[in-house]
């Protein structure tokens, strides 16, 4: 599995931005349906993203699309009019749980068989604690469908379905409700084994603030994070790719084990480093390898 550092979101219906976008360095396009594209030109989007999926079909970037929420009568048009355009995968938005996952899947296997596509080869990526009840179910991915790609959340619908005013405190942190919520995310991805996406700073000027949320959300176990603006990107991207001293500390622990043949624990700069690190040195070094 490709892991993503950064998806950039794309309104599916400005022909300047899409073209803006396939010129950044994001590893992800998330061609939007949903929340940047006004209602009535739902049916335009849907038409220009078909078209760009078609146009840049030898692509070194991810091409998503996030299609309307399950539970609204856009969500199957969306689908019927991009997916021959054989998209990477798709965004879920609002999903309740697993079962909405569970529906996307079915729906984009009749629709791979109808355009002559590989079985299986759309992948999912849910929105997972838009909707309050979602968090309570957020166990329910693990094992629900070989296409999970990876789980994120969202802040801004979920302050919307509770009624706040606001999702952060006078500092500007994420106040109690949205800090549980994305923690959640975070330990759902790890239960279902996939890539855990930290949502979007919506402060796009703020390059410093990115800065210091990406390294927390690194350092927490996120391996990448959405972004609103193509200026983010390169900062995201930059977060996210282990440095020299990370990957040279990784292939030192790797290197100690092997020379212990078997052991549980070696010593390594007068620390004791166990399988634990092991782990984490050998993950780091996959992710090394794909950037």
């Amino acid at each position: 599995m490709h892991m993503l550092r950064s998806l950039l979101f794309v309104p599916g219906d400005s022909e300047k931005k899409l073209a803006k976008s396939i010129s950044t360095s994001a590893d992800a396009l998330i061609l939007d349906l949903e929340d940047s594209v006004s209602p009535d030109r739902t049916v335009i989007a849907r038409s220009m993203v078909f078209e760009f999926l078609k146009a840049h079909s030898n692509r070194s970037q991810q091409l998503w699309v996030r299609i309307n929420p399950l539970q609204t009568p856009l969500a199957l048009p969306d689908l019927v009019a991009v997916m021959a355009g054989k998209p990477d995968g798709i965004m879920l938005p609002k999903p309740l749980n697993a079962k909405d996952a569970q529906q996307l899947d079915h729906c984009l296997s009749a629709l791979e068989v109808r355009e002559g596509l590989e079985l299986g080869s759309t992948r999912i990526i849910p929105v997972a604690t838009e909707v309050a009840g979602a968090l309570f179910d957020l166990q329910s991915y693990a094992g629900a469908t070989p296409r999970l790609q990876g789980l994120t959340w969202g802040a801004e619908d979920l302050a919307t379905a509770l009624g706040a005013t606001s999702n952060r405190n006078e500092q500007g942190d994420f106040t109690f409700t949205y800090q549980l919520a994305r923690s959640l995310c975070l330990l759902a991805s790890a239960h279902a084994e996939v890539q855990a996406i930290d949502t979007l700073s919506v402060d796009f000027k703020d390059m410093k603030a990115l800065a210091a949320d990406v390294h927390n959300a690194r350092r927490e176990g996120f391996s990448g994070k959405l972004a609103i603006h193509p200026d983010q990107v390169e900062v995201i991207n930059q977060g996210f790719t282990p440095s020299a001293h990370d990957i040279s500390h990784a292939q030192r622990i790797v290197d100690a084990f092997a020379q212990a043949q078997g052991a549980g624990a070696v010593q390594l700069d007068g620390k004791m480093v166990d399988k634990p690190h092991l782990t984490q040195a050998l993950r780091l070094l996959q992710l090394s390898r794909k950037h």
